[in-house]
């Protein structure tokens, strides 16, 4: 009787260790195809983020605070049909940063950031910039705001690139696409820098007469996703 219990659970291992072998061997089998979909889209930045520095500083004998100066940046800002809302400081948690200027004066600066939409808009910042004699101003970053649509339209022509793929590749010898096994996705870094001749580079007369159409003056945002995608074949 123990005899046959032990021949009983030898021929349940065997089976069971023979199921184990076999089995990953008829996925390898499976017949497939491996592809890569790219796609790219170069978007123009509508969200362009000019950093300007407010500092205490003297005209003559007579010092100009900041507050002073904060009022004329904000009536400026204004005056050009831009919201104040987008208008805001750089870091709320540290208003004034307290800089050396001379040995005997310890004077202050405020950091501010503006957002506007298009390049003849950055044009304009500057030339009242120019006219309230502040001279610390620059373009932080740019940006476009729908960029998570943009994102997923990209996605979707680079999977839809890997299946044209794969479909023509085996067309050539007579096969047929199936389902997709496994997809993976490799999303590209995207960089918001703004390159070429940008705005805040001309002179004040340039600036005042630059064109509706000067949105290319910034270099053109790139998004890129690569799909990688193992379709079986039918």
């Amino acid at each position: 009787m123990k005899t046959t219990k032990k021949l009983f659970s030898l021929l349940a291992f065997a089976t069971t260790l023979a199921f184990g072998q076999n089995n990953p061997a008829k996925l390898d089998e499976q017949p497939y195809i491996e592809v890569t979909g790219t796609a790219e889209q170069e978007i123009v930045p509508d969200e362009i983020y000019i950093g300007i520095v407010i500092r205490e500083k003297y005209a003559g004998k007579v010092k100009l605070s900041i507050e002073e100066q904060e009022v004329k940046l904000k009536n400026a800002v204004k005056s050009l049909g831009i919201d104040l809302d987008n208008l805001y400081l750089s870091d709320v948690n540290a208003d004034y940063v307290k800089i050396r200027w001379q040995k005997k004066d310890v004077l202050t600066k405020k950091e501010y950031t503006l957002k506007v939409s298009n390049a003849t808009a950055v044009g304009q910042v500057f030339v009242e910039l120019e006219k309230l004699e502040i001279t610390d101003g620059f373009i932080a970053k740019v940006n476009h705001s729908k960029m998570d649509k943009w994102k997923k339209e990209v996605k979707i022509q680079a999977i839809q690139d890997a299946k044209e793929k794969a479909q023509y590749l085996l067309k050539a010898i007579g096969e047929q696409i199936g389902k997709p096994l496994v997809i993976t996705e490799q999303e590209m870094p995207f960089y918001n820098r703004p390159l070429a001749k940008t705005a805040y580079a001309f002179d004040a007369e340039t600036k005042a007469s630059m064109p509706e159409d000067s949105d290319i003056q910034f270099q053109k945002i790139k998004i890129q996703t690569n799909i990688h995608v193992k379709f079986s074949i039918k």
